[in-house]
């Protein structure tokens, strides 16, 4: 029986790291009585964004993983591919919330991108 371990920890570690993403928007909301949009404050823009992206990644981080996993990925093909979205989606947070400029995110971005493609082609391939 496959255990799932991999994407285990990732789904795991999402669901730890959508909790300060999405308190952090509802803090700003708070102090800046925003209940709706971002109100023109460019941080709590930044928090929404960095939340957003987190929402629209994550998911098919763990589905994709899990295919991957479940088909029988070798493990090291299984735990880079953890690994990496794990990876972009702490790096993408981090250069959103905290520098203000585009490098980090765009680092986090890439590897995102490269882990997708890899586990896309490798579950087309699985497939033939």
């Amino acid at each position: 029986m496959n255990s799932m371990l991999a994407t285990g920890w990732v789904a795991g570690i999402f669901a730890l790291l959508i909790v300060p993403l999405s308190v952090q928007v509802s803090l700003r909301r708070a102090k800046t009585n925003a209940v709706f949009g971002d109100a023109g404050d460019e941080a709590l823009r930044k928090r929404i964004r960095a939340h957003g992206n987190f929402i629209e990644y994550a998911p098919l981080a763990v589905a994709v993983l899990g295919l991957v996993e479940y088909r029988g990925g070798a493990s090291w093909v299984v735990w880079s591919l953890a690994a990496g979205f794990v990876f972009s989606r702490v790096m993408h947070a981090i250069g959103m919330l905290f520098t203000s400029t585009p490098p980090v995110r765009a680092m986090a971005m890439l590897v995102n991108h490269a882990s997708f493609l890899a586990a896309g082609i490798w579950l087309v391939s699985s497939l033939t």
